[in-house]
C-alpha cells in the first residue's frame, strides 16, 4: 500500500493519460457481478470497461474510487472482491468500487501495469495511488480504505456519490458485528491518523490474547504506516545505495518498496543484505521480513519465494 502521510503530495503511480483523453462514454453505472441488489450499492459497485475510464478519472475527481483489477480464473481476486465490496459499501458513497475485468480491457491492464492480480489501485483527483496486490485480510482492507480517505480530504476530494435511499429506514441496513474494543480504538486513531495510538491499541490487544490474528496483522500494517508516512521516497534511495549495507537505510527502501505495491523488490533487498552481513548483525532484517511477510499473507505465492530463499541463507 501507498499512501503518503499528511505532508507528502499526492503521487500519480501510472501514466493514465491516452485513457483519460478518450471519447468519453456513458456515465458508469452498470452493478458489479455479485454486488449487493439494491439501488443504493449498485452506484457504489461498478464494472469499467477501456472505453468508460474517462468517466472514472472524472469520478475520481468528487469521490475516491478504488479500482480492484482481476480476472474470472483468478483465484484469490474471487475471495478479494466480496471483501472490498462489502467494505466500500459500508462507506455509503464516501468512495466507489471500479471492477476491471483485465482480460477483457487489457489497455487499462497496460496502464496500471498490473504484472499480478488481484490489484488494487486508488484514483483521488484523476491521479492513481497503488493501495495493494494480493488477497489481503479484510482488516487490512479496511486500514487501507480508511487511509485513502485522509489522503483524498487531504487532496480536496471529499464528495459523495448514491449516498441515501430516501425509502430505506434504519431496520433496512445490514447490521456488521462490532469489533473489538481496542480494535476499533485502533481503527478509529488510524482513521484520525495517530499511528501511535492505533500501534498502542494493537499492542494492548495482543497482550491479552496473543493468538489475535488481526490485531497481530493491524499492528503490522501500522506499524508500517507510521515509518514511511514522513520519508522521503528520493532521498532513502540514495542514502540506501550510498551505503549497500547499512540496515536502518535498506530496512527503509523495503518498507517503501512493499507500501508501493513492489513486493518482490522488498523482499530481494532485504534477503541480499541478509546474505552481505556478518551473522551477529543480521537479526533486525530478518524480523522485518517476517513482519512484511505478515502484511502481504503467507499464502502469497511471492511470500512463499522468500521465505524459501531466507531458509536457504539460515540453514
Amino acid at each position: 500500500m501507498t499512501l503518503p502521510g499528511s505532508n507528502v503530495p499526492l503521487r500519480g503511480a501510472v501514466d493514465l493519460s491516452a485513457l483519460r483523453n478518450r471519447p468519453a462514454a456513458p456515465s458508469p453505472s452498470e452493478p458489479a457481478a455479485g454486488a449487493p441488489a439494491d439501488g443504493n450499492a449498485t452506484r457504489l459497485v461498478i464494472n469499467v470497461t477501456d472505453a468508460m475510464f474517462p468517466d472514472v478519472l472524472e469520478l475520481s475527481k468528487t469521490v475516491p474510487v478504488v479500482v480492484d483489477l482481476w480476472a474470472e480464473w483468478c483465484g484469490p481476486c474471487k475471495q478479494l472482491s466480496p471483501v472490498l465490496e462489502r467494505v466500500v459499501t459500508e462507506y455509503a458513497g464516501r468512495v466507489v468500487l471500479a471492477k476491471v475485468d483485465v482480460d477483457a480491457n487489457p489497455q487499462l491492464a497496460q496502464a496500471f501495469r498490473a504484472q499480478s492480480i488481484p490489484m488494487v489501485v486508488a484514483l483521488v483527483g484523476g491521479q492513481a495511488v497503488p493501495l495493494f496486490t494480493g488477497a489481503v485480510p479484510e482488516q487490512q482492507v479496511r486500514e487501507v480504505l480508511a487511509q485513502l480517505l485522509q489522503l483524498a480530504a487531504q487532496n480536496g476530494v471529499t464528495g459523495t456519490v448514491g449516498a441515501g435511499d430516501p425509502g430505506a429506514t434504519d431496520d433496512d441496513a445490514a447490521v456488521e458485528p462490532a469489533l473489538p474494543p481496542l480494535h476499533a480504538e485502533a481503527f478509529a486513531a488510524i482513521e484520525s491518523g495517530d499511528y501511535a495510538a492505533a500501534i498502542s491499541a494493537y499492542e494492548r490487544a495482543l497482550a491479552e490474547n496473543p493468538r489475535d490474528a488481526e490485531a497481530r496483522a493491524g499492528l503490522a500494517q501500522v506499524q508500517l504506516l507510521s515509518r514511511v508516512q514522513d520519508a522521503d521516497l528520493q532521498a532513502a534511495r540514495a542514502a540506501a545505495a550510498s551505503a549497500p549495507t547499512d540496515v536502518d537505510a535498506q530496512l527503509l527502501v523495503a518498507d517503501l518498496d512493499l507500501s508501493g505495491g513492489h513486493v518482490e523488490d522488498a523482499f530481494d533487498r532485504l534477503l541480499d543484505l541478509f546474505a552481505a552481513l556478518p551473522d551477529d548483525v543480521r537479526a533486525p532484517v530478518r524480523e522485518r521480513l517476517l513482519e512484511l511477510f505478515g502484511i502481504v499473507g503467507d499464502d502469497d505465492p511471492r511470500v512463499i519465494r522468500a521465505r524459501s530463499r531466507l531458509a536457504s541463507l539460515l540453514f
